[in-house]
This record gives structure tokens, C-alpha cells and sequence, in this order.
């Protein structure tokens, strides 16, 4: 788990970096305890390392803090710092979006860093075994821990071929409220919900939880870590290259033009 935790703090840091097209390079961490225990803050910190590989990201430095008093026994305050760079002239920032353009899905690793306060009341209200297989060999308790997806090399790739118009990280919030933050004000996002298979983990959380389906969308990424939006004429080669990088990746729909002032993505 504390491993899973370093990577998720680098994971949030630098995909968040990547939709404006830039390249993350330096990532700083600050941990703080009651009391040092070295083992737990070797995983994490081996965590914060794994992250910053996989994502071509040099990890330059960091704060430990012992605060005895202030933090319970067992627990820890984790943050962290990246710092990206891009060239002005090709920053993204959605812009250039039209109607007819094409909506990208990412495939997400699970939950990745959201939605944590409601899936911890699901699973104490529904005290399931969190031991027992669950999914492909996996248990519920891995799958509720799968450390954040790192999109940013095969992104980066894709940025060298494509015209990538817009791009939004699936963070709290979920699909309908991250989306909207890069498309211009007279453009709706129409996602497809039959467009990418639910994951049995967002199965499970929504059956357990008797969570309504707008809110599915609202709280927790679904299945898609990142929304990227090409041209129409580019949609295939770009969802056959991301391919060939390793992701999984789903037509979720397209650009329409908004019409009044309806909510600018809807899923259905």
C-alpha cells in the first residue's frame, strides 16, 4: 500500500502536467510522521522513485519530517511537487476543439486517487472480504490499491505525431466535471457510456453502494484515466499508435455544439 501511495502522489503530479502538452522533469516529495518508521517511508519513497522512472521524471530532492505530538501512531502526511516545460507556442489548452472532433478514452488502472472517501463507506458498510478472489486472480483489496496509470511517455510519443487538441486527466470529479475544463464554451463532450466496458471494481462499488449512475460518473473515473481529443480525420491512427504504446484506449464519442447552457459533457 505505501508503495501504491508514492506512486499515486507522482502519478496525480505529473498527468495533471501532461495535458498542457508539457514534459514533467523534476519531482520534490514531502513526508512527515510522528515517528520516523523507516521501513514504511523506504516504501513510499521507493514508490515516489518507480513513479518518477516511468514517467521520465528525475526526483531531485525531498523534506522528512519527525513531528512527535502531531501525527497518530501509524500515520503520515504525504505531498508532492513537479515542475514540466513546454514550448508556447504548443501549450494545449482546447482551444482549437470543434464540433466533429473525436473524444479519446485512456484506460484507468482503477480507482486511481479518487473517489476514496466514498469507496472506504462502501466497503464499511458492506464489510466485504476484501481477501477473497475478486477479479482475474485478483482480490478486492488489490484492486481497490491498484496504484494511478502514468499516461506520460506514450502520450509524449503521440504529441510527436498527432494534432492532440485537449486533454483531461480523470481526477475527482470523474468524466463530467474534468472534461469541460478544457473545451471552449460553445462545445459539448457526447460520451457514448456503451463506448468502454465498466470495470468490475466500479460494477462492485456502484451494486455495493447503491450508487446512481450520473454520481458513477461524478465520483469516480469509471474506467477511463485520460480523455485526449483529435481531429475526426486522425481519431483511428491515434487510438491504433496509443495502442501500440501499451494503453488500452476507447472511442468514447465526440465533440457537438452545446446548446444553451447545458452541462458541457454528457454521458449517455
Amino acid at each position: 500500500i505505501h508503495h501504491t501511495v508514492g506512486i499515486d502522489l507522482v502519478a496525480m503530479s505529473v498527468n495533471d502536467i501532461l495535458v498542457q502538452g508539457a514534459e514533467p522533469l523534476f519531482f520534490l516529495d514531502y513526508f512527515a510522521c510522528g515517528k520516523l518508521d523507516v521501513a514504511r517511508a523506504t516504501d513510499v519513497i521507493k514508490g515516489i522513485a518507480a513513479g518518477c522512472e516511468q514517467s521520465g521524471c528525475a526526483l531531485i530532492g525531498g523534506e522528512t519530517a519527525e513531528m512527535p505530538g502531531m501525527y497518530p501512531e501509524g500515520e503520515y502526511d504525504l505531498a508532492g511537487f513537479a515542475v514540466g516545460v513546454v514550448e508556447k507556442s504548443k501549450v494545449i489548452n482546447g482551444r482549437s476543439i470543434r464540433p466533429g472532433d473525436v473524444v479519446l478514452g485512456l484506460a484507468s488502472n482503477g480507482a486511481h486517487s479518487n473517489g476514496y472517501s466514498l469507496i472506504r463507506k462502501i466497503i464499511e458498510r458492506s464489510n466485504p472480504d476484501l481477501d477473497a478472489e475478486f477479479d482475474g486472480g485478483q482480490t478486492l483489496r488489490q484492486a481497490v490499491i491498484a496504484p494511478t496509470r502514468l499516461y506520460v511517455k506514450p502520450i509524449l510519443a503521440a504529441l510527436e505525431k498527432f494534432e492532440i487538441k485537449g486533454m483531461a486527466h480523470i481526477t475527482g470529479g470523474g468524466l463530467t466535471e474534468n472534461i469541460p475544463r478544457v473545451l471552449p464554451e460553445n462545445c459539448v463532450a457526447q460520451i457514448d457510456a456503451q463506448s468502454w466496458p465498466l470495470p468490475k471494481l466500479f460494477q462492485w462499488l456502484q451494486q455495493a453502494g447503491n450508487v446512481e449512475q450520473q454520481e458513477m460518473y461524478r465520483t469516480f473515473n469509471c474506467g477511463i484515466g485520460m480523455a485526449v481529443i483529435v481531429p475526426a480525420e486522425q481519431a483511428d491512427a491515434a487510438q491504433a499508435f496509443l495502442a501500440g504504446q501499451g494503453e488500452t484506449v476507447y472511442r468514447l464519442g465526440t465533440i457537438r455544439k452545446r446548446a444553451g447552457s447545458e452541462h458541457q459533457t454528457q454521458v449517455a
